[in-house]
């Protein structure tokens, strides 16, 4: 599982402890959190329709007040990611305005 963040969702994150997003999918809601947690490394839990993301506080403060791109780790079988979402390199239609600049464009 790969989480994009925005700067406003990292902001947020740090701010509240906890992201909400909700996708229809076959006809049912799919939800997707992300949470606060007080563990030393990312996991993640699905309960009912919730896909649950734990990130450990120190992570976020990191994303949110340093250059670092993010975090890795696994939960059982399933690869987990969350890291920065940075600005394109190729041209999109897409609002990109909250997205990260993206070190590669530095060159």
């Amino acid at each position: 599982m790969r989480y994009r963040l925005t700067k406003s969702e990292v902001a947020r994150l740090e701010s509240t402890g906890f992201l909400k997003e909700c996708s229809e999918f076959a006809g049912k809601t799919l939800v997707y959190s992300i949470v606060t947690a007080s563990d030393d490394k990312l996991s993640a839990d699905f309960i009912g329709d919730e896909i649950v993301l734990n990130v450990p506080k120190s992570m976020i403060d990191e994303l949110n007040n340093t250059d670092s791109v993010g975090f890795e780790d696994q939960t059982g079988p399933v690869s987990l990611l969350v890291e920065k979402d940075f600005v394109c390199i190729d041209n999109v239609d897409e609002d990109q305005s909250d997205n990260y600049p993206n070190p590669l464009l530095k060159c």
